[in-house]
């Protein structure tokens, strides 16, 4: 499984933007993959920072290329 910080790099070099480390966890979730929780997140079930749905695509996309989907 690609680390947070390879996911990161990729969408960089692909699409031109960085990604939160929170938008990659919220796509793991939605995607039914196991993230660890953070020790800074508030609450277990809320997010403050979900992905936006505009860079969903491009997430998705990365975990098809670290074969993580």
């Amino acid at each position: 499984m690609a680390t947070y910080m390879e996911i990161q790099d990729y969408i960089k070099l692909k699409h031109g933007y960085s990604v939160k480390t929170c938008w990659i966890a919220h796509m793991k979730e939605v995607c039914g993959l196991k993230p660890k929780k953070s020790p800074n997140r508030h609450s277990p079930i809320s997010r403050v920072h979900p992905c936006p749905l505009a860079k969903q695509n491009d997430v998705r996309e990365a975990f098809q290329h670290f074969k993580m989907i």
